[in-house]
């Protein structure tokens, strides 16, 4: 049995901004995250649900 990962919704970028930079964000599909470029944090999608959160946001490198 094998579980299904929920997709993420590409329409959502056009709503949603960086919380910490209030930029535009882009979509990194192969980690699955949003990344803020200007703010330098990427935030996780989980189960197709993007975390808006910066403390569950990761540090670019």
């Amino acid at each position: 049995m094998s579980a299904t990962v929920a997709e993420f919704d590409r329409r959502m970028l056009e709503a949603l901004i960086c919380p910490r930079s209030q930029s535009s964000l882009r979509y990194d599909a192969e980690r699955q995250e949003l990344i803020s470029d200007a703010a330098g944090l990427a935030y996780p999608i989980r189960n197709g649900i993007p975390v808006m959160l910066a403390d569950e946001a990761r540090e670019l490198d």
